[in-house]
């Protein structure tokens, strides 16, 4: 019997320094789902918000935490490294388990009205919504170039008004796979991390399904390759990390670290670890919570 899982949805807000409107964000929405975790970043300035729940109870959380983003998020003062065209800029609803895209695509379509009517923003539809459009097709640019568009006839919001306001900008709404978010940190030069963040992203013949950027980080001091691993069984995390490291190395730089944005498929880190200590076809069965999960092969000694 396979247990039934909840979806999961990463909602991120164009805030990563205020406390108190991170604290307000959690409150309205920890009422309704559950919150896994909170990734804060105030080079970026924006955070990720983890949440699981049932669909009526995640759909109220997610519709929530929108209204209270537009009440405390102000774009015209925002500052941050991480490109954005809204205040709530993106809102992915995700199945934890494949055969629930299903799910998963139901449920952002109803939320991306919901926020559309109730919270009164403008909704544009990614990924699985609209194949081929990911974020990066509307943040081109920025909120402005993202403007122009609409008024050229270029694109229209699927939902809610069909200008953009300047103070709150415009959400995607949409639905994806599980993706993994992750930062390398580097010492070093800003056109450096650029270069390297080209040789690992798809786009540039890198990894498949991976997108990257080099950002400055001026209040750590220091440069960063920032990933979305869309794709984590063809881009094996270790082997992305490694291919970094010897970019950086070849420049003269330092990795300082890596760090993880929300959290990960149990498989993801089990190959990671798998590979770490040399175990021959280690994978997410060998894993025991996530065996009881239903992830994974099961094995008939009759």
């Amino acid at each position: 019997m396979r247990v039934h899982l909840p979806l999961e949805s990463v909602p991120n807000f164009s805030e990563g320094r205020d406390e108190k409107t991170l604290g307000a964000l959690a409150r309205a929405m920890s009422g309704r789902a559950r919150l896994l975790d909170v990734h804060a970043d105030a080079d970026h300035n924006r955070s990720v918000f983890t949440l699981v729940g049932d669909e009526p109870d995640l759909l109220d959380a997610l519709v929530a935490g929108a209204a209270c983003a537009r009440e405390w998020i102000d774009l015209r003062r925002h500052r941050g490294a991480h490109p954005r065209i809204g205040s709530v800029d993106v809102v992915p609803v995700v199945p934890i388990r494949p055969e629930d895209l299903d799910r998963a695509k139901e449920a952002a379509l109803v939320l991306a009205e919901r926020i559309g009517s109730e919270v009164g923003l403008p909704v544009f539809l990614y990924g699985e919504l609209s194949p081929g459009r990911g974020p990066a097709f509307f943040r081109s640019g920025g909120l402005e170039a993202l403007q122009r568009r609409v008024e050229a006839g270029e694109l229209a919001p699927e939902f809610g008004p069909g200008r953009l306001e300047a103070r709150s900008g415009a959400v995607l709404v949409g639905a994806r796979r599980p993706l993994i978010a992750l930062n390398v940190n580097l010492r070093g030069e800003l056109a450096a991390a650029r270069e390297i963040a080209s040789t690992v992203r798809e786009r540039d013949g890198g990894f498949r399904g991976v997108r990257a950027l080099g950002l400055e980080l001026p209040r750590a001091g220091l440069v960063q390759v920032s990933m979305n691993v869309e794709d984590w069984e063809a881009a094996a995390l270790h082997e992305l990390v490694g291919a970094i490291e010897r970019e950086a190395a070849a420049r003269g730089m330092e990795v300082v670290g890596s760090e993880l944005v929300g959290l990960m498929p149990g498989g993801a880190a089990a190959a990671a670890a798998g590979a770490a200590l040399r175990i021959d076809g280690f994978d997410a069965s060998r894993v025991l919570e996530l065996r009881l999960l239903g992830q994974g092969r099961e094995t008939d000694l009759g």
